[in-house]
């Protein structure tokens, strides 16, 4: 890990994000700021961060996602994530998990690297 346990993604990964990223206003999507971080410094594009630095800052709804995701504004989900005790973390129930839980049911995994990505823009 980087700075604050961010994630070092691997060169397959960043290439994946880098990709067509001018198309997307964030690259990709993931839980919390610590598992966001590492990918947006390496890759230098945006990614949301879904809860915040520790859980608890605001995030979207799960609807308000699936309405970004359709829309068409972001490309990737990171797999994994979920750090912070707050309640938009991965907790059950919780936004972050119903967004996780959303993703997982809707599109297909895919490893690049030592990564987990689900493309948004193609469904299952």
């Amino acid at each position: 890990g980087g700075l604050l346990n961010a994630r070092t993604p691997s060169a397959e990964a960043v290439t994946a994000l880098q990709s067509n990223a001018s198309q997307y206003t964030w690259v990709a999507a993931a839980i919390g700021a610590n598992n966001a971080a590492g990918y947006q410094l390496a890759a230098e594009e945006p990614v949301m961060a879904i809860g915040g630095f520790n859980g608890t800052d605001p995030t979207p709804t799960l609807a308000e996602f699936q309405a970004i995701v359709a829309s068409g504004q972001v490309h990737y989900f990171i797999a994994g994530g979920g750090l912070g005790g707050g309640p938009n973390t991965n907790s059950k129930g919780s936004t972050s998990a119903q967004i996780s839980q959303w993703v997982q049911s809707t599109f297909t995994p895919v490893t690049i690297g030592n990564t987990t990505l689900y493309d948004l823009t193609t469904a299952k």
